[in-house]
């Protein structure tokens, strides 16, 4: 541990009541976690099998991220009004999340693209983008538990063309009455920890709020720990050194926050070892990463590698021993 790390440690827990801390030992851990941890919901592609109020209740997890497709949404009609019936399915998954009591991100899972074609790079206009996220943020602007998720992992655009695609969504959110929420902002290169502060934040630090302020926009990253993108069961790195930890000092310095809004791996020794060790970072550093969001439950079949939905009330190992334990016991 650095000492930059135990004297931000030591000054947190003296902000701490001494009688709360002899009367529970997590408190002073707790007081240096990030503030949210949960997993992601892959619920419209997969079948309506959240399993989220056992996360909220029996792991204490309070943030869920809930992919979906732009296609669906609007019936294949782009630049379309949402499509009543599918809206309707999504919003049963967004309510129960609500119902939880935890955050909940509304991620549009389209990688800047509508059938291949960019976002303001060839294919969909900022305005056709920026309709859809008007659209959404009207369903959604009285509820302050919605974090609105631009858009899931671009890759292999121009970031300052896609700069402007987000400031145009970010514009249209707070436009239609969702003043509050916090807005996540994603790079290219697949929205990878690695090289964001070189590849991506150059361009998205210039995406503003309505007033001028970004303390509400937060960047998103993923990371996987296979050296394969999240396909195999076994974890090659605890993403650390080589990734993590330079993005964190560059957040450090310019006063921005971030999410890991997807990160995973197998239910193998590896990957407890990596993972745990991956959020454990996060925990170590949590005046700038608000919280992680593992990848993923939902209705996937159980052979699925990254899985982590329970069997019953049975987590997997990798949330009971990572995803919820570095957040239920830190650092």
């Amino acid at each position: 541990m650095s000492l930059l790390t135990a004297s931000t440690l030591i000054s947190r827990a003296l902000t701490i009541p001494h009688g709360e801390i002899l009367s529970d030992p997590h408190v002073a851990k707790r007081a240096s976690r990030v503030a949210y941890a949960g997993i992601n919901i892959a619920g419209c592609d997969f079948g309506i099998d959240t399993n989220m109020q056992h996360f909220a209740t029996d792991d204490q997890l309070n943030l869920f991220r809930l992919p979906v497709g732009w296609q669906y949404l609007v019936a294949n009609n782009l630049g379309g009004p949402l499509d009543d019936s599918f809206f309707s399915t999504y919003d049963q998954i967004m309510q129960a999340c609500l119902a939880t009591g935890a955050l909940c991100i509304l991620d549009v899972h389209n990688y800047a693209r509508w059938n291949g074609g960019i976002i303001g790079q060839g294919g969909p206009s900022n305005d056709q983008f920026g309709n859809l996220w008007a659209q959404l943020a009207q369903k959604y602007a009285s509820q302050s538990n919605v974090i609105f998720g631009l858009m899931n992992e671009p890759h292999d655009l121009d970031m300052p063309t896609w700069a402007a695609s987000v400031q145009q969504a970010v514009y249209a959110i707070r436009d239609n009455g969702a003043t509050t929420q916090m807005i996540l902002l994603s790079g290219t290169n697949y929205d990878a920890v690695g090289g964001f502060q070189n590849n991506s934040a150059p361009a998205l630090s210039s995406v503003q709020d309505s007033d001028g302020s970004n303390d509400k926009l937060i960047y998103e990253a993923h990371q996987y720990l296979d050296g394969e993108g999240g396909t195999t069961a076994e974890c090659i790195t605890n993403g650390v050194d080589d990734t993590l930890a330079p993005l964190t000092d560059y957040l450090r310095s310019v006063g921005r926050k971030a999410m890991l809004t997807e990160t995973g791996g197998g239910n193998t020794a590896s990957c407890y070892t990596d993972v745990c060790a991956e959020l454990s970072h996060l925990n170590y550093n949590s005046d700038v990463w608000l919280g992680w969001v593992g990848w993923a439950a939902g209705s996937f079949d159980s052979t699925y590698v990254l899985t982590e939905t329970p069997s019953g009330s049975q987590d997997t190992s990798l949330v009971t021993s990572c995803i919820a334990g570095k957040f239920d016991n830190p650092p």
